[in-house]
């Protein structure tokens, strides 16, 4: 590193990975961010791609066994819900409750169109009482 004045008298500082400016700032700055930025835009793809499919954003960061583990959980609630013919809630809910429940099974992912497929009748209320299951 080395010390240089400016016509100002402004002290500044280059080292060797560049040059300085009359305040000392490195130019090396914008490189920085961009890579911020990149960092930023892949973990919001990883985060996108976790909530398409759960456990793949762990896979994608080479977390297997916790992407198994999320996968396979996530999966098996689905598959036994669907196969109890429980409830499944529609983007066309009549309440606060319903449209909750609505973002909450999106949380699944693609497991919420599976759950879909797999309730062509509906759910099965006929043996619940009130709301019981489906509101707590």
């Amino acid at each position: 590193m080395s010390e240089t004045t400016n016509g100002d008298g402004v002290n500044g500082i280059v080292s060797s990975a560049g040059s300085a400016d009359a305040a000392g700032v490195s130019r090396d700055v914008g490189s920085g961010r961009r890579r911020a930025g990149k960092r930023q835009r892949v973990a919001l793809a990883i985060a996108v791609a976790g909530w398409l499919v759960p456990g793949l954003g762990h896979a994608l960061l080479k977390m297997w066994g916790r992407a198994a583990a999320c996968f396979l959980a996530v999966a098996l609630l689905v598959f036994l819900g669907a196969g109890m013919r429980g409830n499944v809630f529609a983007s066309t809910g009549n309440d606060a409750f319903d449209a909750l429940g609505y973002a909450a099974d999106l949380g699944s992912g693609c497991f919420y169109f599976a759950a879909r497929a797999l309730e062509p009748d509906g759910a099965d209320v006929s043996h619940a009482n009130g709301d019981y299951g489906t509101r707590f």
